[in-house]
Formats: C-alpha cells, sequence, structure tokens
C-alpha cells in the first residue's frame, strides 16, 4: 500500500507534483494556444496558465484568488494515437512518458504551465535515459525558469 503523502500528490519533501490534464477541452487548448517542441521520442506541447486559451477546471479557484505564497501547479497530459501501433505498444509508451515526466518533474519542478506528452513511433522502443533527456530539454526550451 501507498504512503498517505502519495495519494495527496506529495513527495517525500512535501511539495506536489504535477496535476492532471484529463478532459479534452484542456488538451485542446494547450494544442492550439500553446508552444510544440518535436523530439525523436516525444512532442512536448506547453501552455502557460497566464496566457489566454487555458481552460479552468469548474473546482479550481481564479487565480488571482489563490494564496500568495502557493504558485499554481504545473499539469501535464499524456496521449498516444493509434498510428504508433495497437493498444499494448501506446499503453507502454504511455508508461514511459509519465516515469520519465516523474523524474524530470522532481529533479526540475516546473510552476504555472500546462504540458502534453504526445508519445512517437520511437516513444516504446527508445532508451529510457535519452526519452528522459529530450523530455528535460523540450521542458527546459518551452518553460523556462
Amino acid at each position: 500500500m501507498s504512503a498517505p503523502s502519495d495519494i495527496a500528490g506529495l513527495d517525500e519533501r512535501g511539495v506536489r507534483g504535477p496535476a492532471r490534464l484529463k478532459r479534452r477541452p484542456e488538451f485542446l487548448a494547450v494544442a492550439s494556444k500553446g508552444r510544440k517542441m518535436h523530439m525523436p521520442g516525444v512532442i512536448v506541447q506547453a501552455l502557460r496558465h497566464d496566457e489566454p486559451g487555458r481552460v479552468a477546471r469548474e473546482n479550481e479557484q481564479e487565480p488571482d484568488k489563490l494564496a500568495c505564497d502557493q504558485p499554481p501547479r504545473a499539469r501535464i497530459g499524456f496521449t498516444a494515437t493509434r498510428k504508433i501501433g495497437n493498444a499494448v505498444t501506446r499503453n507502454r509508451a504511455r508508461r514511459r512518458l509519465r516515469e520519465a515526466a516523474r523524474l524530470v518533474f522532481a529533479e526540475h519542478p516546473v510552476v504555472g504551465t500546462d504540458f502534453v506528452l504526445i508519445a512517437r513511433k520511437e516513444t516504446p522502443r527508445r532508451r529510457f535515459a535519452l526519452l528522459r533527456a529530450e523530455l528535460l530539454e523540450a521542458i527546459g526550451r518551452l518553460a523556462p525558469r
């Protein structure tokens, strides 16, 4: 069983990791209004929270009502289209992207940006160290700190 901090989305330091993008309008807003970077193993799309086009959830507070000491969390979504392979291949690609994102965001936290990671045909077979390095480079270029 996981620790209570895992359930709350906190890491061992008590820092919240990125939230998840789950609704189609959230993905579409990032795709249409955000910036995009193509890497051999992954396509990364990013949209700053203060940029127009961000879709807020119904239960999310307005940005001006947020507590001053808490910057807006990054949100991240994962997708893999049918052209990269069957369901097993797509699920493997998404799992690899989730793990790479977990490691990258733990080491280099980013706030105030929505990300969509799109699997490419190479994602399931790419060396994990390369996939992680490409993701780190793309996030560094799209969301400078």
